[in-house]
């Protein structure tokens, strides 16, 4: 029987990926290169590429050399903006709209008197960044763990909001065992979806090809938090690898199988795709 190859729908580079990814090609075209502050995007293979146009990433703000420098499609805190501009450099703002819509809810809750809970990974910089437009009157956390603390008493009025990468089910329980857990008499919760649209999309298409083949590859890279969701859902149900590249699909994996399904993350590049898609083909017809 012929190896069957299904690739997810809507895979590339999601909406704010390709954004940032375009304000920057432009940039560099027109300054000659340009840093930026952290990674862009978490995938090796497309900083690489990048790299060779002259764009440069600047580990912290110690860091930066010139007087330009873009923020990632993570986003960074309003303060560190501050320390950015007080430092005479310029800004690139290449932070992506629905990472951007999740610090505006943070800021708006935490004016509005509410204590901030990001459900998500807290050393992520897209969470620390949102925890600083909360004026860091706020919490991150993947597993509410700060809820029964001894001794520990939470506000009266408190907001929930997602990193914008999570897994809505997981989202969806969090909340649930806040409210179970936490809430007490007079308490406030407001709770916000800051769920990429995009990502939940990606996430429900993996899942529809994984419940019906035998084997899962998931394309991105290894620091990626959105991938590594792709990854744990997937597994869930079959025999899932990440892979960075095609050179790291292994023949034995092959073996027995009749479908295999492809996905990739928000920042995994067309061509990376188009090349794991080549690599399986070529090993089925060995």
């Amino acid at each position: 029987m012929a190896l069957k190859i299904e690739k997810a729908a809507g895979i590339g580079f999601c909406f704010g990926v390709k954004r940032a990814i375009d304000i920057l090609e432009k940039v560099a075209r027109e300054r000659g290169g340009v840093e930026t502050l952290g990674a862009v995007v978490h995938n090796q293979q497309v900083l690489q590429r990048l790299a060779e146009i002259g764009i440069r990433v600047a580990k912290d703000v110690d860091d930066i050399q010139g007087n330009i420098v873009a923020i990632s499609s993570h986003g960074v805190s309003p303060q560190l903006e501050e320390e950015l501009r007080a430092r005479h450099i310029e800004i690139v703002n290449t932070t992506c709209p629905f990472v951007h819509r999740a610090q505006i809810t943070a800021r708006r809750l935490a004016e509005s008197g509410f204590f901030v809970v990001v459900y998500g990974d807290a050393n992520h910089p897209e969470v620390t960044g949102i925890l600083g437009w909360a004026n860091n009157r706020g919490i991150a956390t993947s597993n509410g763990e700060f809820m029964t603390r001894p001794g520990h008493q939470l506000p009266r009025r408190i907001g929930i909001l997602s990193q914008t990468t999570q897994i809505p089910a997981h989202f969806t329980g969090f909340v649930k065992n806040f409210i179970d857990s936490a809430l007490t008499k007079d308490s406030e919760l407001r709770i916000i979806d800051t769920i990429c649209h995009d990502i939940r999309l990606r996430q429900a298409a993996a899942l529809k090809i994984a419940n019906r083949v035998g084997l899962m590859l998931v394309i991105g890279g290894r620091n990626s938090a959105n991938t590594s969701h792709l990854v744990e859902l997937c597994s869930a149900v079959t025999t899932t690898y990440l892979i960075e590249t095609a050179d790291e699909i292994q023949s034995s994996w092959l073996q027995g199988q009749s479908r295999i399904g492809v996905t990739a993350g928000a920042s995994t590049a067309e061509q990376t795709i188009d090349e794991v898609l080549t690599r399986l083909k070529t090993m089925a017809q060995i």
